[in-house]
């Protein structure tokens, strides 16, 4: 359940969609682990420890832009 605070800055839409890929990079990030952590076949290995790899940095990205946005105030209409 969602718990709203007084200092709780307004989500757009964009922001909304980065928490949901940043949960679902999260997932394939723990199944990318689990899969490396059950494989015996050196080439298996191999491709899981790129995946692994590749999905750290995706994780790393979405969350510098998640905090990214938290740190930026939110912006007003302006009259032109």
């Amino acid at each position: 359940m969602l718990r709203f605070q007084k200092n709780q800055k307004p989500q757009n839409e964009y922001y909304l969609l980065l928490l949901d890929d940043l949960a679902r990079t999260k997932d394939a990030l723990d199944f990318a682990y689990a899969n490396f952590q059950n494989v015996l076949d050196p080439d298996l290995i191999d491709a899981y420890i790129y995946e692994v790899n590749s999905v750290q940095l995706k994780y790393k990205f979405l969350l510098g832009r998640v905090k990214q946005m938290q740190n930026v105030p939110p912006t007003t209409p302006t009259a032109c």
